[in-house]
């Protein structure tokens, strides 16, 4: 077992499993842990896309209310939100900060969401619509249409490097294929490998919101007595 695969095992350990994508619009929607079932039809998926676009600088706390809104708008998928007037759109969506930017993304991928009429994008695909980035397509690909694309964010950056297992400034690319490369030597199979990127990329998020979210980061972290690469040199 290697190193990646050992943290991912003790989070689950502590932690157990997270049930993300937490979903708002759904029927008894929120988390479903060990429930892998999800999404569950076109509306979920969307709910996924759109709420990784809004996720993009900001907290998934300030996410949730802007679903919310939208959601008590009974707006909450593709159709509703593209005949919204624009001024409503960005009022439902002010809580996830940049709405006025946010809500022309949105709008710009609403066109190449239904332009797919049910197909899963490509990564490539999705980097090229206007307001996807790295992180914002593989959140999309892995929750709303589980794919194998491991999803970096701020959080993994900060728990890999305090253990000394990436640079400081590690780039994104360079994280994402050390996790996927050495999950992958591990698990074969797809559809375990997508419920083991979601629950790892879940758990890093549990985890770091208790040790990595106040400098200094990692304090108290009950992982680096075990992994870190910098107390082993």
């Amino acid at each position: 077992m290697n190193k990646i695969q050992e943290i991912y095992k003790t989070l689950y350990e502590v932690y157990g499993p997270q049930g993300w994508w937490p979903f708002v619009g759904s029927d008894g929607g929120g988390y479903h842990p060990s429930d892998y079932a999800f999404p569950r039809d076109e509306n979920e998926v969307f709910e996924v896309c759109l709420g990784s676009i809004l996720t993009q600088n900001t907290t998934f706390t300030s996410v949730v209310k802007s679903l919310h809104n939208l959601n008590d708008m009974k707006c909450l998928n593709h159709e509703a939100i593209k005949n919204m007037p624009l001024d409503e759109l960005k009022i439902a969506i002010k809580p996830s900060g940049y709405h006025n930017q946010k809500a022309n993304y949105i709008l710009e991928f609403i066109g190449f969401f239904e332009n797919l009429k049910g197909k899963i994008p490509s990564r490539d695909e999705l980097l090229h619509v206007r307001g996807v980035g790295e992180e914002t397509a593989d959140s999309m690909l892995l929750f709303a249409y589980n794919q194998p694309q491991f999803k970096v964010d701020a959080y993994t950056k900060r728990l890999l490097a305090h253990l000394g297992i990436v640079a400081e400034n590690a780039k994104y690319k360079e994280i994402k294929e050390l996790m996927e490369h050495e999950l992958k030597n591990i698990i074969k199979d797809k559809a375990e490998l997508v419920i083991v990127y979601q629950e790892f990329h879940a758990l890093i998020v549990n985890h770091a919101k208790q040790f990595y979210s106040k400098k200094p980061y990692g304090r108290g972290c009950f992982l680096e007595d075990k992994y870190s690469q910098k107390s082993a040199k």
